[in-house]
């Protein structure tokens, strides 16, 4: 593939085409480093290959993703000390085995970066989320859209509960974010088993998850989610040292009504999960059901923010 095509394609579609020229790349480097003097090894297919991708990552607007930013970093430092080798080689000197060793581990490490980056972004691309598996906002709305459309044909209920799990900051805080992200992955664990095969759950941002009951009411759908946070609380996430952390979560319910668009329903979920934050977390509150706890007295009419903890 030219590289004027290949620059045309978006940044994921990208990625194989860099770690293809630099397959080849790395056998001409073999051939140039101890068998030609050195000539022969750099050739520009390979770095403008993974020019033309940042170009597109750019305009993708990946560029300053942090995994994008390590992959370049290895990226350069490869082919700096890919070229030291090199230049080392044309003036008649056979490099050492570990200035040797030096460049392929560089390039073993950047082509399982670039690999997992290509998952990633497949993964994103199909609209789920690779840390969980999930799916993500995308086509999240679209995804309601079509059951809130069979309940205005058919007036077959549905649920939807918004999840936050409680006090994600301190779990980062104190244990690291790849603590962290065992969290969500464990919270979307226990979701997904805990709902039926043609229900739908999502990844919202964050610490943050949407599930969409099908056929269910109010009094199903809390039995549900009060079963999901019991287990959700029952679940503790095991440390590398066998400690375990504790994590719950809050939950907001609504039960779809005539009138109430999907947008709407969602910020119903919200409130109801803003109120499950304020009473205490690690609960359930359903939207219309169940009354918010008074407000202390020196607090009357002031509106406390949402805590996202």
């Amino acid at each position: 593939m030219s590289e004027t095509t290949s620059s045309s394609l978006p940044a994921i579609d990208m990625l194989g085409v860099v770690l293809d020229e630099h397959l080849r790349w790395i056998g001409q480097w073999h051939r140039a480093a101890f068998y030609r003097d050195g000539r022969g090894g750099e050739r520009a297919s390979a770095p403008a290959s993974f020019a033309a991708w940042c170009g597109a990552a750019s305009r993708d607007d990946l560029v300053h993703q942090p995994a994008v930013q390590k992959l370049a970093s290895l990226h350069e430092q490869m082919h700096r000390q890919a070229r030291l080798v090199l230049l080392k080689a044309s003036g008649g000197d056979t490099p050492t085995e570990a200035e040797y060793e030096a460049v392929i581990a560089r390039f073993e490490e950047f082509t399982l970066h670039l690999r997992r980056l290509e998952r990633a972004f497949g993964a994103a691309a199909s609209g789920l989320d690779p840390l969980t598996g999930l799916r993500t906002r995308r086509g999240m709305l679209e995804a309601l859209e079509r059951e809130h459309n069979r309940y205005s044909r058919t007036g077959q209920t549905f649920c939807l509960a918004l999840a936050d799990i409680d006090k994600f900051k301190v779990i980062n805080d104190t244990y690291g974010h790849d603590i962290g992200d065992r969290v969500l992955a464990a919270t979307a664990a226990v979701i997904s088993r805990g709902v039926r095969s043609f229900d739908e759950a999502f990844r919202m941002g964050g610490e943050e998850f949407l599930v969409c009951l099908k056929e269910t009411d109010m009094a199903e759908g809390f039995a549900v989610i009060e079963r999901l946070r019991v287990d959700l609380m029952e679940s503790p996430v095991p440390l590398p040292d066998g400690r375990l952390v504790p994590v719950t979560a809050s939950f907001g319910l609504v039960e779809v009504r005539t009138g109430l668009s999907i947008d709407e329903l969602i910020v119903c979920a919200d409130r109801a999960l803003y109120q499950a934050k304020h009473s205490g977390r690690n609960r359930v509150v359903r939207h219309g059901v169940d009354r918010p706890a008074p407000l202390p007295p020196d607090s009357a009419g002031v509106k406390p923010s949402r805590p996202r903890a």
